[in-house]
């Protein structure tokens, strides 16, 4: 679904952690939210309409973002 190049690049929009593929779905290894891809295969990197991990219902309460 994603090419691993651009996937090596890809980083979490609020921490810079890398991003990993799970279940069709990119997912920040720090902090947890999950992104989708769009219809047409690019990944949704707006942190407005990621998924938030789950017990976590702000993204004020995200781990990256409580560090700064």
């Amino acid at each position: 679904m994603i090419d691993q190049k651009l996937l090596d690049i890809l980083v979490c929009p609020l921490g810079k952690a890398p991003l990993k593929l799970e279940d069709n779905k990119l997912v920040c290894t720090q902090c947890g939210p999950t992104f989708a891809f769009s219809r047409e295969g690019y990944p949704n990197l707006v942190i407005e309409d990621a998924q938030l991990p789950e017990g976590c219902n702000d993204i004020e309460k995200l781990k990256c973002v409580r560090g700064k």
